[in-house]
């Protein structure tokens, strides 16, 4: 039944924004119990219209996934099933050379010391995952003692090729909302950071944020200096809202982007020693030199 209402009104847009709800369930990024983002905050992160985002929470809803109630919005009741959350025991996805953030950030946190220096365009899938930790943390369940996070953000006044309309490439405005978007989520990532320093939920906190004059192609994790997440953005055509006015765009799709994993193990040499070393180095670099 789902499948016909899809084809029937749902297209291609119908289709995406599905596939990108359920895979924000799927990594914990709405976990379960959650309140979604308003549904006009959806329309204009997915770069659809309001009546796209609700046929989309009406299939999730008919799917037992998502509980809607009037005036208190849509909370996550249910989980995708496995073929949706691609699984990933052990750290490894059903796709060999896929993964996706979560179990990685889970396990860091489970360290005592927590070290990760990051590379993006904006903060929001790892602010998602903070708060998720930080559950974790308040219900005693992970009782990390240090948390040091470097990220690496680009410069605010820094031209960037995406996003913009390819209608009028001089618009302003689809750059403005991605600022806004970043400056949303760095709050966030800031806030629950504070909160657990505050309530003494972890001894030691260090957060350094700084801007780097550098178009991101790509995301980049790295973990206690050891472990590397690497995934390139790729480059799309796509609607975005902006003012209530839906326009095409070029952009760049981070969420779902695959991401590659590679170890640092005894042999210097390994493929995976090599990968996790040159692109600490080239982290460390920038961190040096280029940032603001």
């Amino acid at each position: 039944m789902g499948g016909q209402r899809a084809a029937e009104g749902g297209g291609k847009e119908f289709e995406r924004v599905l596939d990108a709800l359920l895979l924000r369930m799927s990594d914990g990024t709405y976990a379960l119990g959650s309140l979604l983002p308003p549904q006009r905050e959806l329309a204009q992160d997915l770069g659809v219209s309001r009546d796209t985002v609700q046929r989309v929470l009406r299939e999730l809803s008919e799917r037992g996934l998502v509980e809607s109630r009037q005036g208190s919005g849509s909370r996550v009741i249910g989980s995708p099933p496995p073929q949706a959350q691609q699984p990933q025991p052990a750290g490894r996805s059903a796709h060999p050379g896929r993964t996706t953030l979560r179990p990685h950030m889970a396990r860091a946190f489970e360290r005592p010391e927590v070290a990760l220096d990051v590379f993006t365009f904006t903060s929001e899938s790892l602010a998602a995952h903070f708060w998720i930790q930080a559950e974790r943390i308040r219900s005693g369940e992970i009782t990390p003692q240090r948390i040091a996070l470097r990220m690496l953000l680009p410069s605010e006044d820094l031209p960037l090729p995406y996003p913009r309309a390819t209608g009028d490439p001089d618009d302003p405005r689809p750059q403005e909302r991605l600022r806004g978007i970043a400056r949303r989520h760095l709050q966030s990532l800031r806030l629950v950071l504070e909160e657990l320093r505050a309530e003494q939920l972890v001894a030691d906190v260090d957060v350094d944020i700084r801007w780097v004059p550098l178009t991101p192609t790509f995301k980049l994790y790295l973990f206690n200096r050891t472990e590397a997440l690497h995934g390139m953005y790729k480059v799309v055509e796509r609607p975005i809202v902006l003012d209530e006015e839906t326009i095409p765009a070029l952009d760049v799709v981070g969420l779902g982007a695959v991401l590659e994993r590679h170890v640092k193990d005894d042999d210097p040499n390994s493929p995976g020693s090599v990968f996790v070393t040159e692109r600490q180095e080239w982290f460390d670099s920038v961190w040096r030199h280029l940032t603001e």
